[in-house]
């Protein structure tokens, strides 16, 4: 076994403290791997973490189940969505299929004899174009190659690594091109081997993230629709004047052009015209009827079919006038067709530049990491892509520049501003030992620092993740819009030709029965069903982001808002979690310094925050701190040791119970201390209570606000501690918490009964804690709130991550939910109401009474500004305060 795992293997995973595997009271053996706990609390604590996290999370057994993340291209509506979650749901072993219409996502988790490969073809055979968010690209410069059999032997070297697929090699050209999983693969490594083989690699161009090629794709979506709306634009204009002109004034036409008189000349000027425009909106048709064929029709589908018919009803009165039936020029519908796509692309452009604001918290986030970093290498100084950074590596950073992965300082000192990642405004002084996080700037001195993490381990990394994990999940709320979509496009087919045939039989004559099956078509959006939902997700979570909270899913999203009660641990949340040592009293012969000298001896084995207190309160005071032997950590109650022959206690009033030690006739000192806020630590031998040592916790500055923000909201406020009752009540006291309302003298592993307590009454709850200790109870809540996780945003057992600690948070993350679930039934009720009242108007519905038929034209711009509105309501979500 190598030194450093040797050290990992001695380190309590829970409280980090140093374990002696002979000693160790717990050990647990999973994966192949032995953890070894110093307590039984620290064993329960990590049981439960990894219970609630396969709980709350595994959808199969770890050793079974993957997963593989796609972007996909292609998609016009919801139907489409719908149409690749069924075409993967039949592949063998799929397990569960997302696809999100509005981030353009797929998650798909699998076991068996399925794989990426095979679910990617999935995809492609059902239409539409799956990008591997997993897998980057790379280009090396390759100097040396002087053949094709040189660039063989490049291409095999870089095969023969797992992670590593589509290399592509020129020795003309002198490069290697090819896709990488950043997670089985490094860059390093690669260039390693090409090296080794006799070549000499650089590495020339790398795409910086998966997300920015989805970034750019959108992009280059965005620039090619605007491109299809100008042609389209340019050639309807001319189309629409000629057939509105003449229906005001044959004036307004040019005597060549005049129907009446150049009756074929007229018809084929609009439908030359028209051809332009058909090419620009030719994806319509081709993905339409392509679904069509297959039986899974989208909205294209319906536009194709629409304009279709206006098109090929304009060609067969071209044919009529051609044969000399003149009157067919009063009713080409070519305008029709040309009107209706360009709409259409106008909506799809304003549409796609909308979405594109609903994803800017990615954007920025993307954007905080820098380039390049300088390395010191070979004890040489020089400048290297980020990507090519391993663990390990000595970075120079010198003020001004952003720090480019997480780290420990091992020379200099400095501020560094991190309000770009935890939200905390004042830069933080760091020394050497200090970690420094990745994307945040070094503000004054230079510093060297020691890379722990890279690439996706980064906390900017792990951020971006939980972003689009969360912007690309599905809500609860989204379930009846998912269900409708799947069978929209065949009822509004059926609704349009049952239209058609209705009045056509009634007499109404076939140019009437064809507009309105063509309105109806047209009118008929199942877009803005499927926006509802993901673009009101994906502000919300991406506004909680900027604001420091991360919210990991939309169902925890959608669940906020229900919050009727609220547990709050009290250290670390409501308090500072840096207690200080305020008093030291003496019920012997020892004087002061002795029993802080005592206690301090047996408690700096410990790493509990009153430990930590106790201890720097001796360092501070001077005074010397012994070694205690047969050092012994008693959950709940305290600790043991042993100093000069003489075994002591350090703990709590259950310690001295349980040892039959006297401390009645102290009460009133104890009492009095614990009233003021302080925790009272007792020291006794075996037989005689020596001395008391208090420590106070400061309570946050913020948290009186927040707790009465959150019992203005009507949210029943909870205090949970082990702490004893008295300075549990004191603390209620002073932050406004109803003294009725706190549990005291708790341990960790019962938080969670509690937790259970409160739900069986009725209440929807949410706790707050640490994420660590309180693992158990952020598993039970029906919300669990990790607060002040500074980077760790990885707490598997929090459904929302708070990096600061702010409590005024908390109430920020179910103001937020509020706003989003009313932004998304807005929008529902706008696309229900809008299909509802449309689809009936474009059949005829008040033809009876007014005499009023929807022209197509105008179904087109209903249809346009139905999707975008919804997205438009979507991005106001932007603009509240939390």
């Amino acid at each position: 076994m190598s030194p450093g795992k040797e050290q990992d293997g001695l380190k309590d995973p829970v409280c980090g403290m140093a374990v002696d595997p002979n000693k160790a009271p717990y050990m647990l053996q999973q994966k192949g791997k032995k953890f070894y706990f110093c307590s039984k609390h620290c064993f329960q604590a990590f049981s439960a973490k990894q219970d609630a996290s396969r709980e709350k999370h595994a959808v199969t057994p770890a050793s079974k189940a993957q997963s593989v993340s796609f972007a996909i291209k292609g998609m016009s509506c919801a139907s489409c969505a719908r149409t690749i979650e069924k075409a993967l749901a039949k592949l063998d072993g799929v397990k569960d299929a997302t696809v999100n219409f509005a981030t353009e996502t797929c998650h798909v988790v699998f076991e068996g004899k399925s794989d990426p490969e095979c679910i990617a073809q999935v995809i492609r055979d059902a239409g539409y174009i799956p990008i591997d968010s997993q897998y980057r690209q790379a280009t090396f410069t390759v100097i040396g190659m002087s053949s094709d059999h040189c660039a063989g032997i490049v291409k095999e070297t870089l095969e023969k690594f797992e992670g590593v697929k589509n290399v592509e090699t020129n020795y003309a050209n002198a490069y290697a091109r090819f896709s990488y999983d950043p997670s089985v693969v490094k860059l390093t490594e690669l260039k390693k081997a090409i090296d080794g083989a006799g070549y000499t690699a650089t590495l020339l161009d790398e795409s910086d993230d998966p997300l920015e090629k989805e970034e750019e794709a959108k992009e280059k979506e965005i620039v090619m629709l605007k491109k299809k709306l100008l042609l389209s634009v340019a050639f309807a204009l001319p189309v629409f004047y000629l057939a509105m002109a003449e229906l005001i004034s044959k004036y307004l036409i040019p005597p060549f052009l005049r129907p009446e008189a150049f009756p074929l000349r007229f018809a084929l000027v609009q439908l030359l015209l028209s051809i332009p425009i058909i090419i620009a909106g030719h994806k319509f048709y081709t993905v339409g009827f392509r679904n069509l064929v297959k039986r899974t029709p989208n909205m294209d589908s319906l536009i194709a079919l629409g304009t279709s018919a206006a098109y090929l009803y304009g060609l067969y009165a071209v044919f009529e006038i051609l044969m000399g039936n003149e009157a067919y020029v009063k009713s080409l519908y070519f305008e029709t067709a040309g009107v209706i796509i360009t709409l259409i692309l106008l909506g799809k452009y304003l549409e796609a530049l909308a979405k594109g604001k609903t994803s800017e918290a990615i954007k920025k986030l993307m954007g905080l990491a820098p380039k390049t970093a300088l390395v010191v290498r070979d004890g040489k100084e020089q400048e290297v892509p980020v990507a090519e950074l391993e663990v390990g590596d000595l970075i120079i950073v010198r003020p001004g520049e952003k720090i480019p992965v997480d780290g420990i300082i091992a020379e200099g000192a400095s501020s560094v501003d991190e309000s770009m990642i935890t939200g905390e405004s004042i830069p933080v002084d760091k020394k050497k030992g200090d970690t420094v996080i990745g994307a945040t700037i070094n503000v004054s001195g230079v510093i060297r620092f020691t890379a722990t993490k890279v690439g996706k381990e980064t906390a900017l990394a792990q951020i971006i993740k939980l972003v689009q994990e969360a912007q690309g999940s599905k809500a609860p709320i989204a379930r009846l819009a998912d269900i409708i979509s799947g069978y929209f496009v065949w009822a509004v087919m059926a609704i349009a030709l049952l239209s058609f045939s209705v009045w056509y039989l009634l007499g109404f004559g076939f140019l009437f029965s064809l507009t309105v099956l063509i309105a109806v078509l047209i009118i008929a959006c199942p877009c803005a069903l499927g926006l509802a939902t993901p673009t009101s997700i994906m502000v919300g979570t991406g506004l909680g982001a900027e604001q420091g909270i991360l919210i990991k899913s939309a169902e925890a999203l959608e669940q906020a808002q229900k919050i009727t009660a609220v547990i709050l641990d009290k250290t670390g949340t409501v308090t500072t979690g840096t207690p200080e040592l305020t008093n030291i009293k003496s019920f012997s012969k020892l004087k002061e310094d002795d029993i802080l000298r005592i206690a301090s001896s047996i408690e700096k084995n410990s790493q509990h925050p009153v430990a930590e207190a106790i201890v720097a309160g001796a360092k501070k005071r001077k005074v010397r701190i012994g070694n205690a032997e047969a050092f012994r950590e008693l959950p709940g109650r305290g600790l043991q040791g042993t100093l000069r022959g003489t075994r002591y206690f350090v703990g709590n009033r259950k310690l001295l119970e349980e040892n039959n030690i006297d401390f009645e006739q102290h009460n009133k000192t104890i009492h009095a201390l614990e009233e003021q806020g302080n925790t009272v630590m007792f020291l006794a031998n075996t037989k005689t209570l020596l001395g008391i040592i208090s420590v106070a916790d400061t309570v946050k500055p913020t948290s009186r606000q927040a707790i009465a923000e959150l019992n203005k909201e009507g949210i029943s406020v909870y205090l949970i501690t082990g702490d004893n009752e008295r300075t549990a009540k004191a603390i209620a006291q002073q932050t406004g918490i109803d003294p009725e309302k706190v549990f005291a003298q708790v341990m960790p592993e019962d938080k969670a009964e509690h937790v259970r307590r409160l739900q069986e009454k009725g209440f929807v709850v949410a706790m707050v804690g640490d994420g660590i200790n309180d693992a158990p109870a952020l598993a039970q809540a029906d919300i669990g709130i990790a607060i002040g996780a500074g980077t760790d945003v990885a707490i598997e057992s929090a459904d929302v991550v708070l990096m600061k600690s702010d409590l005024r948070d908390v109430n920020k993350a179910i103001r937020l939910s509020r706003a989003t679930m009313k932004n998304i039934k807005q929008n529902l009720f706008l696309s229900f109401v809008y299909n509802a009242a449309g689809i009936p108007v474009a059949a005829g519905a008040l033809y009876p009474l007014l005499g009023f038929l929807l022209s197509p034209i105008i179904a087109a711009g209903a249809m346009t500004a139905s999707s975008v509105s919804v997205v438009t309501n979507a991005l106001r979500l932007k603009s509240i305060k939390l």
